[in-house]
């Protein structure tokens, strides 16, 4: 039997308990550091992980059925993330600091000495991902973010990819204990059951997650029927609707029919932000965009219930009387081809909830429209999205509009480009209105998704020598701040 094919037991109801007091006796150590010693701590990480490459990558293309470059490819975003935050700590805006030093002439009366910053919330429980094992699990977004703000994290492995949750497990808690990170600040635990004692657990602050709409609101309903609820960042469902307007049609409808397939087929439309209903004129010839799908190669999904879910919600669109299926995918030993599905304007309106529900996995819908008004009734009818992305020429009357629309309901809007693929900026924002996420105010990826896991506190006439280090006089850590109201350079 090999390494990935031998069970990793769950985690016990007494050993999680061990490992969740661990984060809490580490959380007060972990948030007093300096953010320079975190951004140490962070990059060392990055480092173990790069140097483990060859060992990491054969786990994670047997576990998840990924291509050798596409984990590479995902190992490498996931170490910049990591000394992205690094920067982002060390730079010292993240923490918000502001001070309004005594006035006894303020307009609504003396005012004493207010100094406020953002502080560590304390251990986070983070849920990784099946679709992204390096990316968006064990070392990912969430956990680069949360260890940046000064948090300790306790993972709960994916069960798509244990063995590689565990081999990544070892990699960053080895990095931690090289550069002396308070001990407890990081753990992997496993289970279905011991993820939900974790959101439980009273030591847990905050829970970062990726996941299926189902999964993702049990999770959020536990956290909000604790005692002391706790705030829960989930990252649950979107289908990415793109709408194609009919000049943009006129100008380049060849380079858009091909830069759709090779979104919606990315990594076999296992990405969150995969495409999944475009709308064009009715007028469209689609021949040239079905014939190209039809000759598309079988792709693998990431485990067997990522196949099941796809096969059955797949039925549910095919077999819906107002869909027509241009291209059937087949399921072979190999894995599954493309499926291309066609509805009508009038037929998504009236039935938005099945048709505008997500299908995960190589399956997309295209949706014919007559008048450019129904493109906007459309946009109005939406549920919460990741992105939504529209292809049109500047001049279009009905793109104003439509641009107001979709930012109401994405975190993401795009002009003239396809949604898969997530840069790690700082001007990127990775979520939206539920179902997209269960916090439409943050992000899960870019440099703000730190501020999940940080609560603000403010100081009132504290004596300077009690006060924390970015809010003491002569600005002793060197950041920027905000002083009676205007920017201080570090």
């Amino acid at each position: 039997m090999t390494e990935t094919a031998t069970p990793i037991p769950d985690t016990g109801p007494a050993e999680l308990d061990d490992v969740m007091a661990a984060a809490a006796a580490a959380a007060p150590a972990m948030g007093g550091l300096r953010p320079a010693r975190r951004a140490v701590m962070l990059r060392a990480v990055a480092d173990a992980l790069d140097a483990a490459a060859d060992e990491l990558v054969p786990v994670a293309m047997a576990e998840s059925h990924l291509p050798e470059a596409r984990c590479r490819s995902e190992l490498g975003r996931t170490t910049f993330q990591l000394r992205f935050f690094a920067d982002l700590v060390e730079e010292g805006t993240y923490l918000e600091a502001a001070i309004d030093v005594a006035d006894p002439g303020w307009g609504m009366g003396p005012r004493p000495d207010v100094r406020r910053m953002l502080v560590p919330l304390g251990p986070v429980v983070v849920f990784g991902a099946s679709n992204f094992p390096f990316a968006f699990s064990t070392a990912g977004g969430d956990t680069a973010s949360a260890l940046a703000a000064g948090c300790p994290v306790v993972v709960k492995a994916h069960p798509g990819h244990p063995h590689l949750a565990r081999l990544t497990g070892r990699v960053v808690a080895e990095a931690l204990a090289g550069v002396r990170a308070p001990a407890g600040v990081f753990a992997v635990v496993y289970g279905m059951e011991t993820g939900q004692r974790a959101v439980l657990h009273p030591a847990t602050r905050a829970v970062g997650f990726t996941g299926s709409i189902p999964g993702g609101r049990a999770l959020h309903d536990l956290a909000a029927s604790r005692p002391e609820p706790i705030p829960f960042y989930g990252e649950l469902g979107s289908v990415n609707p793109v709408f194609v307007t009919r000049a943009a049609m006129k100008a380049r409808g060849p380079e858009i029919l091909s830069g759709y397939i090779g979104s919606f087929t990315l990594g076999a439309g296992q990405f969150c932000t995969k495409p999944g209903v475009l709308l064009v004129p009715e007028e469209c010839d689609l021949g040239p965009l079905t014939h190209a799908v039809a000759d598309l190669a079988q792709a693998p999904l990431l485990n067997e219930r990522v196949a099941e879910g796809f096969e059955h919600r797949l039925g549910e669109l095919a077999d819906h009387p107002a869909v027509e299926v241009l291209v059937r995918g087949v399921r072979t030993p190999a894995g599954w081809t493309p499926t291309l599905l066609r509805t009508g304007v009038e037929s998504l309106l009236r039935h938005p909830g099945v048709l505008l529900e997500e299908c995960f996995g190589p399956a997309s819908l295209v949706v014919g429209y007559g008048e450019e008004d129904r493109l906007a009734e459309v946009a109005g009818l939406l549920q919460g999205q990741l992105t939504s992305a529209l292809h049109a020429e500047e001049g279009d009357a009905v793109a104003p509009r439509l641009l107001e629309l979709l930012s109401g309901r994405a975190g993401r809007v795009l002009w003239n480009e396809w949604p898969t693929g997530v840069s790690v900026t700082h001007a990127m924002t990775h979520g939206g209105p539920y179902p997209a996420t269960t916090s439409v105010l943050h992000t899960s990826v870019g440099a703000t998704a730190i501020r999940r896991f940080l609560r603000p506190v403010s100081y009132q006439s504290v004596p300077d020598p009690l006060l924390p280090e970015a809010l003491r006089d002569g600005n002793p850590l060197g950041i920027p701040r905000r002083v009676n109201g205007r920017p201080e350079a570090g």
